[in-house]
């Protein structure tokens, strides 16, 4: 069974991306970044018991089309205006098996909290070549956005509507340990 070095960690932006998925038109799916996050955890030995803690700035979401970012932005999805963070605090990270996890906690998104069951699967951890202690991590969940508020669509002429209700979030993330805790 692996294991992580119990302490404090923190999210290393610069290897990590949060991503999200949702299918448009019935037919295919839109993807997207948050290119701004931060994030904290305090591990134990065997992750059971961790405490996760993640921050996402609203306005700096990246579908790689910059009108439909601006459309993210606006009232009708995630009201950045108002509501410029989407935040998660951790409840419970449970049944690890030294590889895969339950991380359960509240997700918030445009003022609205809702409790939310990652799946997630332990990297591994290791030191670098800068002589930093790493520990990787995947994790995704599926959201409905209507919960959340973003509520926004439009019916497609053949049936159904532009933007599905599920929203696939997947998170691809690495911690440092703080140095004070190596």
């Amino acid at each position: 069974m692996a294991n992580i070095s119990a302490g404090k960690w923190t999210l290393d932006a610069s290897h990590s991306e949060a991503m999200f998925s949702v299918r448009h038109a019935g037919i295919s799916r839109v993807r997207g970044t948050f290119e701004e996050f931060s994030g904290t955890a305090t591990f134990t030995g065997d992750l059971n018991g961790s405490v996760v803690e993640a921050t996402v700035q609203a306005d700096s979401v990246d579908t790689r089309n910059e009108g439909r970012d601006e459309h993210l932005r606006s009232e009708d999805f995630f009201d950045a205006a108002n509501h410029p963070q989407l935040k998660f605090e951790s409840l419970e990270v449970a049944n690890f098996d030294g590889e895969s996890f339950d991380l359960n906690g509240n997700l918030t998104i445009r003022g609205v909290t809702k409790a939310v069951n990652f799946k997630g699967e332990f990297g591994g951890q290791t030191v670098d070549p800068f002589g930093l202690t790493r520990a990787g991590f995947e994790a995704s969940t599926d959201i409905s956005r209507e919960e959340f508020g973003l509520t926004w669509n439009a019916a497609l002429e053949a049936g159904g509507f532009l933007v599905s209700d599920k929203v696939r979030i997947t998170l691809d993330v690495s911690f440092t340990k703080d140095e004070e805790e190596a």
